[in-house]
């Protein structure tokens, strides 16, 4: 029988099979030969009667951290203020999820804890002018508006620490009773509250609840398939001098002419810039 797994907590496996069951399951003894590590999210087929997996389903991705596969959609969720917005974060994520050929939607939640909306407006309106689906919300939203994205869909929660992505899970389906905590202001970042990670049914898909993190390690091999994570970058680059121009510190670049005629925002490129030093260090050392 076929089976979603949507919860594991040392070794035991919640299976959400094709008769509308749950099963908590171990996976057959050949997983472990093998070094296959079942994920939330994987597509696999169980006997019920004996509560095993027998088989996982090819995937179409996975990440790491969070420790999930199959997902559709990431909502990244990002507090403007307390703590305050990380936009190094932001972008490190969009660059693996790109990667990963996940859709990223953009939520930006306590924007009522700001008395001038005017620069997350012009942040918010960069991201979206680049493709990005973005979101504002805050505690007066009903988030309905967000209702239609779950649809059919393996949709993740993931961002800063302290952001509210289980208070906005809570709001979204009160019965879901996810726990929160308030921002450790001694450390300037929200407390980990989510111990594990699990699927939730929501709206006729499936939503899961992270760990919170602070840090994600980049999967490029490679400075040009990096270079094309950032979408903007990837699309104009086409108009630069030399043929795998990675935006650094060749003539005639068209992303570097962007920056300083402020038509690619500041921040992305800083960012961008930091990203490729990290990567290039990730690549010396591995060999």
């Amino acid at each position: 029988m076929k089976g979603l797994i949507i919860k594991s907590i040392s070794g035991d496996y919640t299976v959400y099979a094709d008769d509308k069951n749950s099963y908590v399951c171990k996976p057959r003894g050949t997983f472990r030969l093998d070094e296959i590590s079942p994920k939330v999210g994987d597509r696999v087929i169980i006997d019920p009667n004996t509560k095993t997996i027998l088989e996982l389903i090819p995937r179409k991705n996975e990440l790491v951290r969070p420790f999930v596969s199959n997902v559709d959609k990431m909502f990244l969720i990002f507090s403007v203020k307390e703590p305050d917005l990380n936009l190094n974060l932001l972008d490190r994520m969009l660059s693996i999820l790109e990667y990963n050929g996940i859709e990223s939607i953009i939520v930006f939640s306590k924007i009522d804890l700001l008395t001038d909306i005017s620069e997350i407006e012009k942040v918010s309106n960069y991201y979206t002018n680049i493709g990005y689906k973005v979101y504002h919300t805050s505690k007066f939203s009903d988030l309905k508006f967000l209702e239609p994205e779950f649809k059919d869909s393996i949709s993740v929660f993931a961002g800063q620490s302290g952001a509210g992505k289980s208070s906005l899970l809570n709001i979204l389906d009160s019965k879901l009773d996810l726990k929160t905590a308030e921002i450790s202001f001694a450390l300037g970042r929200g407390k980990h509250t989510t111990r594990h990670t699990e699927l939730h049914p929501l709206f006729e898909g499936w939503i899961a609840d992270t760990p919170g993190f602070g840090n994600i390690e980049f999967p490029f091999e490679d400075l040009l398939t990096f270079s094309h994570s950032f979408r903007e970058f990837f699309e104009v680059s086409k108009n630069c001098k030399f043929n795998g121009c990675i935006h650094i510190n060749e003539p005639g670049c068209e992303v570097k002419r962007l920056v300083k005629d402020n038509a690619i925002l500041n921040s992305r490129y800083e960012n961008y810039l930091n990203f490729e030093k990290e990567i290039s260090e990730n690549i010396k050392n591995k060999y």
